[in-house]
């Protein structure tokens, strides 16, 4: 992608206000060359520079974790598990942001960012450093190989990613000490304070929580192979599988490794190498394992959906009811979407959590 650099003299722009009109369509210009194509946004390079967020400080009525022999196996704290990448750290970015900013204890907070092998972590490390001097995180290196063999194409190739799969691998990537996390996708921004879902209460029997959706059409997520092999569709015998979206869980990870749950989800992939029984990435076999299992939590955690559908990403509306997270799922993703000029209305409630650092800036 070709690089712009812009200079304006100071003064310049005062002296003819017509030339201000040139200068601002010259802009809007570079800016679309730069957005452009979407499937290679700016995202992808490691040129991005983000603004320094606000420091956010506990309420007084926050229990301490400092001092701690190891703060990040905290019980006290709130674990959240992220996947990094630069494809989609702008994202990222912005998640981070409005978590730290709706937490009522926001040093307790603490970050487990899951990276392939391959990327820059000293870059990432330096990005989210510089943006968020105190954040306490830790990235964890990711070896793709291990899933790069059972990943099916599907109907969207970004699905195909093998980071998408990471989640299936947080029990053995995290510290054995961390009980519980809430896992989260990077299209996302909370309105919310993230300790309310992290409290989720999950039996003795339950390992995973997620908002479900059970007037979805359930079969579609599978395919007639799939519902005409009893042996097959008798794995939800007993069952009340509803849909739930994989972008925002709350996870036992004491539990998912007491029942060996990676190990049920790689036997459905590999089975899908052999049978195609779904379409969709990294969803079904979550779907295979968990639906009809899980905690209920509150659709206002997950108003989802607002990237528009897998193939066009056109715009949608807000889900009835109360909100307390908005995630971009589907194909438009509301960088994206302002970098071109094409905004959806909704994507106006993402952009005060963008803290890209714009190499523009003109004068009003």
């Amino acid at each position: 992608m070709s690089k712009f650099a812009l200079v304006i003299p100071p003064n310049h722009l005062h002296r003819h206000h017509h030339h201000r009109h040139h200068l601002f369509l010259l802009f809007l210009l570079i800016s679309a060359l730069n957005a452009a194509p979407s499937s290679a946004t700016t995202t992808t390079n490691n040129d991005q520079k983000f603004k320094e967020a606000p420091q956010f400080y506990n309420a007084p009525t926050c229990p301490s974790i400092n001092g701690t022999t190891n703060e990040m196996c905290s019980h006290e704290a709130v674990h959240v598990a992220m996947n990094l990448d630069a494809a989609y750290l702008r994202g990222s970015m912005a998640a981070i942001f409005s978590i730290l900013q709706h937490s009522s204890c926001p040093q307790n907070i603490l970050f487990h960012f899951v990276s392939t092998s391959t990327a820059d972590h000293r870059h990432l490390r330096l990005t989210i450093t510089h943006s968020f001097p105190s954040l306490k995180f830790q990235i964890y290196p990711y070896d793709s190989s291990v899933v790069s063999g059972l990943i099916s194409t599907s109907i969207r190739s970004a699905l195909d990613s093998p980071l998408n799969y990471a989640r299936n691998y947080l029990a053995d990537l995290l510290p054995h000490c961390i009980h519980r996390i809430v896992y989260l996708d990077s299209d996302l921004v909370l309105v919310d304070d993230i300790a309310k879902l992290a409290a989720t209460p999950l039996d003795e029997n339950t390992v995973l929580a997620a908002p479900e959706y059970c007037n979805a059409n359930f079969t579609s997520y599978f395919t007639p192979t799939f519902w005409s092999n009893p042996t097959l569709s008798l794995t939800f015998a007993g069952r009340k599988p509803c849909y739930f979206n994989t972008g925002v869980m709350v996870i036992d990870l004491q539990k998912w490794r007491e029942g060996d749950y990676t190990t049920k989800i790689i036997e459905w992939m590999e089975l899908q190498k052999r049978i195609r029984i779904y379409e969709l990435g990294s969803l079904p076999p979550f779907l295979l394992v968990f639906a009809g299992t899980i905690a209920p939590v509150d659709h206002r955690w997950n108003q989802h959906g607002l990237g528009g559908d897998n193939y066009r990403g056109l715009c949608r509306n807000l889900h009835p009811g109360r909100v307390s997270l908005l995630h971009w799922s589907g194909k438009g993703k509301p960088w994206v979407r302002l970098d071109a000029n094409r905004p959806c209305p909704l994507d106006a409630l993402w952009a005060p959590y963008d803290l890209l650092q714009t190499p523009f800036a003109l004068e009003s």
